[in-house]
Parts: structure tokens; C-alpha cells; sequence
């Protein structure tokens, strides 16, 4: 029969090795806690973390009907390269029309250019008409004078019958006779005159409808370019190397100014956009080194940087932002948007991650 000490042995055998374990683990959840202790002061986390990249959309600038569609879903596709192609047979009418408008203005303006050049050739006539008749005027001037004399002496003479009535007469009929070329030319300078200040003025006119009509082909033209542009954006182009999203663009549909038909995700860098705490902010900087592990990746540590924190908490830009002075307030940490750039000299695993995907970033404060 067994003995008490015999029963009691076993039971201190067991009690050592417990106590054995437990304060192994009691040492290396010590060691632990002081690496994690000391590993957090330098470095900070989250699991609050996207992949981000530039995004262009696909917009038309002219509204219409899509007569052909030359991409498909995430095809690469280069600046440049004709995407979406919109029925442009009313366009190129415009153009047509823009081009006849722009010849008729040129027209327009060739016939009042002849009409100023005649216009100053009349104005140059009427006005040598007007000096001729100043000549023709001092010429009867002098005719009346030498007429007057004869008639004068011919008066005297007549009075002691030294001369016959019928010179007398003869004089006299010769004074009337200047008397009424010199009216007669005095009227017709007038004449001539008033004819010049009427041509001088159709030269001006002439001379503005030229101004007008050269502004009338600036107009046309400008239409003419307008009308060339809207052809132009018939064809939507790829504004820069990228993948096509999806496309569920179709020929014959309708398409309005400023509709997004798709994206292209741009051939650039890939960044992570970190949502950090609050309380996680004190010691971090931009210059930061960082390293980032995506989920679609898990084996694979990627090296980046701290480009910039965001000015403002997440939640402020919000479009319908809390308003803790109304209601009841519960404090909540807020998380600060930080912006990590990947590493250029990484692997090809680069080209592999798309926007959107999860991460987990963690930050090496200095």
C-alpha cells in the first residue's frame, strides 16, 4: 500500500515544471513587451491604408452621338491614342460653312477696297475741278475788268458822239456778257465744290466699311477655328499612357458635354494615402522612411516615404462634417491622411498593384 510520501512526490515534480514554464513565458512576454515598448516609440502603424494613383477621366467637351468605340476593358492605351470617335458629319458642315462665311468676307472686302480706290480718285478729280474753276474764275475776273474799262470810255465817248451807238452797244453787251461768265463760273466752283465734299465723304465711309469688313474676316476666322476645334472634338483622345477602366460605352448612344464615359488610370507612380491617429502624429514628419506591406502581396515588404501629412483630418472634409457643438458630444480619435511614395527602385511588383488595394504601413520615426 502506497504511503503518503509516496503520493505527495509526484505532485512536487509537477508543480516545479509548472513553475519552470511559467516563468519562462512570464520572461519572454517580458522580452517581448519591452521589444514591442521599445520597437513603438520608433515606429508607428496602421492597417487604415489604400494604394492611390492619378486617374484621368474620359470627358467629351461637345455633345453627340458615339459612332465608334475603340477601346475595350483594361486596355493599355498611349497619349494620344483615339478612344471614343462621336458622329462629326454635322461639324464638318459647320467648317464648310465657316470657310464660305470667310471667302464672302474677303469678297466683301476686295469690292470696298475698289470702292475707296475710286472714291479717292473722285475725291482728287473734284478737287482739280475745283481748281480749275478758281483759274477759270480769276481769268473772267480779269475779262470783266478790261470789259468795265471799255465801257467806261466807250460811256464818255458816247456822250460827245465821238463813237457810233452801235459800238457803245457792242461794249455794254460785252461788260454784261463777263458779268455772267464770272456768275456762271463762281456757281458752277460751287457746284464742284460741293461736289468734292460729297465724294470726300463717300472716301471716308469707304475707308470705315473697310475697317468693318476687315473686322468681319477676324470674326470669320475666329468662327472658322471654333468651328475646326469642335470637329477636333469629335475624336476623344487619351491624355496620358494608361489602363482603360471599364468601358460600357456603346455605338448610337447619346453623349453629353462634360459626361464621364470612363477612366484611364495613369502609367505614374503608385502611392498609399496612410490614415493615421491623431495620437499617432507627434514625432512624424515628411522624409519619413516607411515600409509598406500590400495584402495582395503579403510576403513582400515595399520601402517608401513620407511625403506630406494632410492639412486637416479626415472627417473635415467630409461633405456633411461633424458639428460637435450640437447634440451630444462623444469624443472620438480622429485619423490624419498621410501620403507615402513606394520606392522607385523596387521590383516589378510594382506594375502589379492597383489603386484601391489594402495596406499595412508602418512608419520609422527618427
Amino acid at each position: 500500500m502506497a504511503t503518503q510520501n509516496d503520493i505527495q512526490e509526484p505532485v512536487k515534480k509537477t508543480n516545479k515544471k509548472f513553475m519552470i514554464i511559467l516563468v519562462a513565458l512570464v520572461l519572454v512576454g517580458g522580452v517581448y513587451g519591452i521589444m514591442k515598448f521599445n520597437h513603438s516609440r520608433h515606429n508607428v502603424d496602421t492597417d487604415d491604408a489604400q494604394l492611390n494613383a492619378n486617374i484621368s477621366p474620359v470627358i467629351p467637351r461637345i455633345q453627340g452621338f458615339v459612332s465608334e468605340v475603340r477601346v475595350k476593358d483594361n486596355q493599355d492605351v498611349k497619349k494620344g491614342d483615339t478612344l471614343v470617335v462621336l458622329d462629326n458629319r454635322e461639324m464638318q458642315n459647320k467648317v464648310l460653312q465657316a470657310e464660305a462665311a470667310l471667302e464672302n468676307a474677303k469678297g466683301a472686302l476686295l469690292v470696298t477696297e475698289a470702292n475707296s480706290v475710286a472714291a479717292n480718285a473722285s475725291a482728287q478729280s473734284s478737287l482739280a475741278n475745283v481748281s480749275t474753276a478758281d483759274a477759270s474764275i480769276e481769268a473772267a475776273k480779269v475779262n470783266l475788268w478790261r470789259a468795265s474799262q471799255d465801257f467806261d470810255r466807250y460811256a464818255n465817248l458816247i456822250k460827245d458822239h465821238s463813237i457810233t451807238q452801235q459800238q457803245y452797244d457792242e461794249a455794254l453787251a460785252a461788260k454784261q456778257r463777263a458779268e455772267r461768265q464770272l456768275t456762271v463760273l463762281k456757281e458752277q466752283k460751287n457746284a464742284a465744290a460741293s461736289q468734292a465734299n460729297a465724294v470726300r465723304s463717300q472716301s471716308v465711309a469707304s475707308s470705315q466699311q473697310s475697317t468693318v469688313a476687315n473686322a468681319t474676316i477676324k470674326q470669320r476666322e475666329a468662327d472658322l477655328a471654333n468651328a475646326v476645334l469642335n470637329l477636333s472634338y469629335t475624336y476623344i483622345t487619351a491624355q496620358a499612357d494608361g489602363k482603360v477602366s471599364t468601358v460600357s460605352l456603346q455605338p448610337g448612344q447619346t453623349v453629353q458635354a462634360g459626361q464621364q464615359l470612363f477612366s484611364i488610370v495613369v502609367d505614374e507612380a503608385v502611392w498609399v494615402i496612410a490614415n493615421f491617429k491623431e495620437t499617432q502624429l507627434e514625432k512624424m514628419k515628411e522624409g519619413n522612411k516607411a515600409t509598406i506591406t500590400v495584402d495582395a502581396f503579403p510576403g513582400h515588404e515595399f520601402e517608401g516615404q513620407v511625403q506630406s501629412l494632410a492639412p486637416a483630418t479626415g472627417s473635415r472634409f467630409a461633405l456633411l462634417p461633424p458639428d460637435n457643438a450640437s447634440g451630444n458630444f462623444v469624443k472620438v480619435v480622429q485619423r490624419v491622411p498621410v501620403k507615402i511614395t513606394l520606392s522607385k527602385a523596387s521590383d516589378i511588383l510594382l506594375k502589379s498593384l492597383r489603386p484601391g488595394m489594402n495596406a499595412l504601413v508602418e512608419v520609422h520615426l527618427d
